[in-house]
């Protein structure tokens, strides 16, 4: 905490200073006012993502020699953060970052030249990730959308649902069974990842269902009838493709958690500087510890989550297992986020349900991330077992 407890700047500095200096002039352009426009027509903050394409943001994660930026995630994750520490949202984006981690480090060689350069320059958006379905939820290996060799090709038939950003992107990695389910050995095997061409698949086998939501997250459901995939759409051996998301599923937790650091840390500035301004009964409420009590809470917790997410970065980042602490990163974080959330809330009052104070949209938005993308209840299933060593809960 800095001396004259300006906590929110001091620790702006921390690492990564140039990247957020950039996102926070970047997001400038992009005040309360335009989310809570795009919130009531369910649209695509399209300019906001085309600024952060043109800005180099969204290919931080792609080599070098394919056009991007060559950092680690925990570059990313600063990016990340400091979004939604601005009152932004980066779901509409933040996908673009992590599927390509599929391609990167699993795709043929002409996979990466061709397509890798192209997301990097944002000639082509790669934000579809093809993965859960109504019956399986997230028991993946029951996932029932096949994948069938024609020829050299394959023909895919199926059904997934919370398919975001489908509409609004080129390219879609989609996760199908190209072997039935006990087939073999394991019943994660016998999974493939495909590539599929959104432009070209709409109309011919690829159908696309919006799903209204309570945020403006532009998720939808999608149906495959019989949609051609070209050989070169697989991506690396055909049935390994479970094993290709996982890298994919950490990333994920680790992004969603730095969001969710950020969202806390808007939530407390919020609550702080309304508290310090609201006066009743003759004095600021911020004086009252029933008032200052849960705002120092939040910050204590979001503290010490924020730790975590930067250890499952930096595991990440040089290549070490970190299934563990991306998903307590992506819990611990999203508690956090939801904590201040509500703490937020709860010191503005009535006015924290006006629209223009942010609130109660951000409030919307980070409850997500109890749920998505895996709930509380799975990560903990997976600490107790694969952590702690007690039996199998499901």
């Amino acid at each position: 905490m800095s001396v004259n407890g300006n906590w929110f700047m001091a620790q702006e500095f921390d690492k990564f200073e140039d990247i957020r200096l950039s996102i926070r002039s970047l997001c400038g352009n992009f005040p309360g006012e335009y989310w809570r426009d795009l919130d009531r027509k369910k649209s695509y903050p399209t300019q906001f993502v085309k600024a952060m394409t043109e800005s180099g943001f969204l290919g931080v994660l792609i080599p070098e020699k394919y056009g991007g930026s060559g950092m680690g995630i925990s570059a990313a994750a600063a990016i990340l953060e400091e979004i939604h520490k601005c009152g932004c949202n980066a779901a509409a984006c933040h996908a673009q970052m992590y599927i390509m981690g599929t391609i990167l480090r699993h795709g043929s060689n002409s996979q990466k030249s061709e397509y890798l350069p192209k997301i990097a320059s944002g000639e082509l958006r790669l934000q579809a990730f093809g993965v859960t379905e109504p019956s399986s939820g997230t028991d993946t290996t029951r996932i029932k959308t096949t994948a069938v060799r024609d020829g050299a090709g394959y023909i895919v038939n199926g059904q997934k649902v919370w398919t975001s950003r489908v509409e609004h992107s080129d390219l879609m990695l989609l996760l199908a069974r190209t072997s039935p389910r006990g087939e073999k050995e394991k019943r994660h095997e016998g999974m493939s990842v495909f590539l599929i061409d959104i432009r070209e698949s709409v109309g011919n086998g690829l159908t696309i269902h919006p799903i209204s939501t309570m945020i403006n997250h532009a998720t939808t459901e999608v149906f495959f009838d019989d949609l051609c995939v070209p050989p070169d759409g697989l991506v690396g051996n055909e049935g390994e493709g479970f094993k290709y998301i996982l890298d994919g599923m950490n990333a994920e937790r680790i992004l969603i958690g730095s969001e969710c650091i950020g969202d806390a840390y808007w939530f407390i500035e919020k609550a702080t500087n309304y508290a310090k301004e609201r006066k009743v009964f003759g004095r600021a409420i911020g004086q009252n510890q029933g008032v200052q009590f849960p705002i120092a809470k939040a910050y204590a917790a979001t503290e010490a989550a924020k730790l975590m997410v930067e250890k499952a970065s930096a595991l990440f980042d040089t290549g070490k297992d970190c299934g563990a602490e991306a998903n307590m990163a992506k819990m611990l974080a999203a508690d956090s986020s939801w904590e201040a959330a509500d703490m937020c809330l709860q010191t503005h009052g009535g006015y924290g349900f006006a629209e223009e104070y942010d609130v109660e949209r951000k409030f919307r938005e980070t409850r997500l991330y109890q749920i998505a993308p895996i709930s509380t209840n799975l990560i903990l299933s997976y600490i107790a077992e694969h952590v702690l060593g007690l039996p199998r809960s499901y």
